[in-house]
């Protein structure tokens, strides 16, 4: 259960701070400054840039260990994108969640039309089983995305394009904006996917979805930590 986070030469602070300082990161809607200001008043003293550096380097690390421990989704999905801004500009991030709630994927594109659903579609079926039934909107990019994947199967997805029965995944885009919203604009495309992933990885870990042993419970900040070496 462990990612490859080395303490290497430059490293002027322990792991241990680093990941205490990524996991507020990830998981409060805080500033970079309120970030600061918390870790001093506990005698900690960092810039919010290195936060920052940290965040973009560790998170994207600590979210791909945590596939390999990730909870198995149900069978019935629902899709939907949400904006994310970078740069001043509006960018998408494609989720999608099970009837339950439970994450299944997410992945950030900068355009909306078929080509960035398919690569969402694709990521998501990589690690997951295919779904019995896939809800989302009347968006038509993404219908002909799945349909493209539904022509070279057996037995395809049953594809439902009923906006009232999204609302699943609609309110959980909530829980991500709620993170983002204090950090105002992603500075690039690279360090807005790698902190996102971050914000997904804390979000699916107090949903339940990390498989950890029932002799031995651990809180949403220890399954945190335990992802890193």
């Amino acid at each position: 259960m462990r990612c490859s986070i080395s303490k290497g030469k430059r490293m002027r602070f322990p792991i241990d701070v680093i990941l205490v300082c990524i996991r507020w990161y990830a998981a409060y809607p805080l500033s970079y400054r309120h970030r600061e200001e918390i870790m001093e008043e506990r005698g900690v003293c960092v810039d919010h840039s290195s936060i920052n550096r940290w965040a973009i380097r560790f998170l994207p690390l600590l979210e791909k260990a945590f596939r390999k421990h990730k909870r198995p989704v149900g069978g019935s999905w629902q899709m939907d994108e949400t904006y994310i801004k970078v740069k001043a500009v509006w960018k998408y991030l494609y989720r999608a969640v099970d009837k339950e709630g439970k994450t299944v994927d997410f992945l950030l594109t900068a355009k909306r039309d078929k080509a960035a659903a398919r690569r969402f579609f694709d990521k998501a079926l990589r690690d997951n089983d295919v779904p019995e039934k896939i809800t989302m909107d009347k968006s038509g990019p993404n219908k002909a995305a799945i349909d493209e994947i539904n022509a070279g199967r057996e037995i395809p997805s049953v594809v439902r394009q009923v906006k009232y029965l999204n609302n699943i995944v609609e309110q959980d885009h909530r829980a991500i904006k709620r993170v983002t919203r204090p950090i105002l604009n992603f500075k690039s495309f690279q360090s807005a996917k790698n902190v996102l992933a971050g914000i997904e990885l804390m979000h699916m870990i107090r949903k339940g979805q990390m498989i950890v042993a029932q002799e031995n419970p651990m809180s949403f900040a220890e399954q945190f930590y335990a992802l890193a070496a």
